[in-house]
């Protein structure tokens, strides 16, 4: 399941997952909340977080995964992952040099610091 964050400022977009991720979420929730940002902004910020009871995607999630990415490469200004979950982070961290935007791993605890980040 995937749900948008608020209290976000215009062009800082944010989701949580929890539990399994589905294409539903990609189709639903992230895909049109994207495409509303860039309608306003050339380039987007994003914050997605990944709670402790987070559990994985479904193969449908990650084809939506890989669709979003490659159609919207260049869309994003700043990333922020926020997990406790070791494996992403690592993932992450390993990765991000990949990303056109830049990109942050914060703890759940860090939040607050991963908001002010994309907002600087």
């Amino acid at each position: 399941m995937m749900e948008a964050l608020t209290g976000l400022p215009r062009g800082t977009i944010g989701f949580q997952a929890a539990g399994e991720v589905t294409a539903d979420d990609y189709r639903i929730v992230l895909v049109p909340a994207i495409d509303q940002a860039l309608m306003d902004n050339k380039k987007i910020r994003l914050l997605f977080e990944l709670g402790t009871d987070y559990r994985g995607y479904e193969a449908g999630a990650l084809w939506q995964d890989t669709k979003l990415g490659l159609g919207h490469w260049s869309d994003f200004e700043k990333v922020a992952v926020v997990t406790d979950v070791e494996w992403i982070r690592d993932s992450v961290r390993a990765f991000k040099f990949l990303m056109p935007a830049e990109v942050q791993v914060f703890g759940l605890a860090d939040e607050d610091r991963a908001r002010q980040w994309l907002i600087a």
